[in-house]
């Protein structure tokens, strides 16, 4: 039986409904830089030794990170001078206080609730599209993103497991309903006609940051099935990634003959453990990333190239 055939998709895939923010027709445009730290341009030498491992990858398995977003113009955490560690001493929100914490949630959802505009409309880069052609073209066998901004599946790419969630969906904590982040934001509007609030900076994962004063009056609407709380469709730190989507990471990774590690530090263990699996069943890994990553000394191969800009130099062979 075909492994396309045979393949189960499970909670937290891109097949599970996220059809409405699709936008597969991506008109190319320049990087934006921002949030990219400095590198130097691909070499001809890494770029054949890199082309010969894709060429020679038959069911090549790619992990991305906020490294492959940061030229959409999203920020990342812990890129060197540019990432949030870097410019600020905030911290992203941890599982624990948003569940417990009324005035955390409102605090939380405020802020997105002014990021969400642009950070809805952020589309694919470069690397985004290199990687739904290297799928189209049988090379892809499966997409494991980090990421929680739904720019895989923008650019069109379907094999795609967003291990840690997607913000463009919202889950009630009590009955388990989903409903699209974009409907939220409509009764965000309903329930806040005068708040108005001015953005002071940019944070990751669709936020921006806000004075504790300007979100003091901010409403949150509950779940309109139950009454329960809202929460987006996201791991957030300090939580833990299903047993169901690592299974089913473990069960591609076995399938797979390569990894390609794009734009991740493997900093969060959620992701180093699929390198170190893979360092273990002595899969060639390749890594991708501007700045070192955990699995840098056991890596075939280490580039420190902007993703958008290798990427789509690579061609099937």
């Amino acid at each position: 039986m075909s492994i396309y055939c045979a393949l189960k998709v499970p909670e937290g895939c891109r097949a599970l409904g996220l059809h409405h923010y699709r936008s597969h027709s991506v008109a190319k445009a320049s990087p934006n830089l921002a949030f990219v730290p400095a590198s130097p341009p691909p070499d001809a030498v890494e770029v054949e030794t890199l082309q010969h491992f894709v060429s020679h990858s038959q069911r090549l398995l790619v992990m991305t990170g906020a490294g492959i977003s940061t030229e959409s113009g999203i920020p990342d955490y812990r890129s060197e001078g540019v990432g949030l560690y870097a410019r600020t001493d905030r911290r992203p929100i941890q599982h624990v206080e948003f569940v417990r914490s009324a005035s955390a949630r409102q605090r939380y959802w405020a802020r997105n609730f002014v990021g969400w505009p642009q950070f809805s409309s952020r589309q694919p880069n470069a690397a985004h599209l290199a990687l739904r052609n290297w799928e189209k073209l049988g090379k892809l066998h499966w997409l494991v993103t980090q990421n929680v901004d739904a720019l895989h599946t923008k650019a069109g790419s379907q094999r795609v497991m967003e291990l840690h969630g997607c913000t463009h969906r919202v889950l009630c904590l009590g009955c388990g309903e989903q409903t699209p982040r974009s409907e939220l934001q409509k009764h965000f509007e309903a329930l806040n006609p005068t708040w108005r609030a001015e953005a002071h900076g940019v944070a990751p994962d669709g936020d921006v940051f806000l004075t504790e004063e300007q979100v003091h009056n901010f409403r949150v609407p509950a779940c309109s099935r139950c009454g329960g709380i809202l929460k987006p469709d996201v791991t957030f730190f300090g939580d833990t990634v299903s047993r169901e989507k690592v299974d089913f990471v473990h069960k591609r990774l076995a399938e797979s003959d390569s990894m390609l590690v794009a734009g991740s530090s493997l900093q969060v263990y959620s992701g180093y453990r699929f390198a170190l699996a893979a360092h273990e069943k002595k899969l060639p890994i390749v890594i991708i990333n501007i700045g070192p990553t955990r699995a840098d000394h056991f890596a075939s191969m280490k580039l420190n190239s902007r993703c958008g800009e290798l990427l789509p130099l690579i061609v099937r062979r």
